[in-house]
Parts: C-alpha cells; structure tokens; sequence
C-alpha cells in the first residue's frame, strides 16, 4: 500500500485523474506532498533535540547559521523566506535559549550579524549527526552513485523552484 499526501492508503478505487494532466507530474506532486510532510514531521523532532523549547521553524535558521556562519537578519529572513517582524521574533526566541548571540556588523555599523553560540553550534551538529547517521542507515540498500544522483536532483529542483 503506498501513502498518499494525508498519510491515507489507496483503496481499490482511483479517482481518474484530470483531462490533459501527465501521470508523471501526478506522481511527483504525490510523492513531494509524502515528503514535505514527513519532512515537517522530522523538523519538529530535530528541534526538540536541539532544544524543548525550540520552535519547529527555527531550526531551518540554525541549520542555515551552521552551514554559512555569521549572518545578517535580513539575509535570513529572505532565505528562510519570511518577514523582518516573524525573523526578529524568532531570533529573540534563539537568544533567550542560549543559542545564538548578535554582534555589530563591521562593515554597517547599524547592522547586527547572527551567530550560532558555542552551545547552539554543539547542539546542532549532535543533531546533524544523528541525522546523517539515520539516512546512511535508512539507504544502506542503495548504491552511493544512486544517493548522489537523488541529492543533485533534489538540488536541480530547489535551484528551478527559486526562479
């Protein structure tokens, strides 16, 4: 039985699907909607991990200050996708937990950079890890050029999508 994008299984019956509509990008949507969901799912687990306090959304943040270290508010809160109100918020919360900490921007004065703390960086790398450890663990059954060939793929989509 295979999932469909509420968690249900397909029955014996199947909806015919609309006129003029290629079956392969029905599947995609369908599969992509498994995904994103299990997707937020694990997004919320990975942020109690970090921190039982941690709102689900803010762990893109963290995960994003890992990846690319000191960053503006300004340059998160377009790459994450969100206001200046909802960022400023957010990053309020990462403080008031310890996690990140700002600090002038040299080359603006006015500006703040976000940094992961010492604290913050240890606990998103445990959870990295694990992550990692859980996907290598999951696809052991693939071949690697065949996990390789998924990650450029996935990254070809996220590049289109951001057009």
């Amino acid at each position: 039985m295979h999932e469909d994008g509420n968690g249900g299984g397909h029955g014996g019956e199947s909806a015919a699907p609309p006129s003029g509509v290629d079956q392969e990008y029905l599947a995609l949507e369908r599969e992509l909607t498994v995904l994103m969901r299990r997707a937020r799912a694990k997004q919320g687990e990975m942020a109690r991990a970090v921190h039982p306090d941690l709102e689900s959304a803010a762990y893109g943040l963290l995960v994003r200050l890992d990846e690319c270290g000191r960053q503006r508010a300004t340059e998160l809160a377009a790459y994450i996708g969100v206001g200046k109100a909802t960022m400023s918020r957010q990053l309020r919360a990462l403080e008031d937990l310890g996690l990140v900490a700002r600090e002038p921007d040299p080359a603006d004065g006015r500006a703040w950079l976000v940094h992961l703390t010492e604290e913050g960086s240890r606990r998103v790398q445990r959870v990295r890890e694990a992550r990692r450890a859980r996907y290598v663990s999951q696809l052991a059954h693939w071949d690697r050029h065949e996990v390789a060939e998924l990650a450029r793929l996935l990254r070809q989509l996220n590049q289109g999508m951001e057009k």
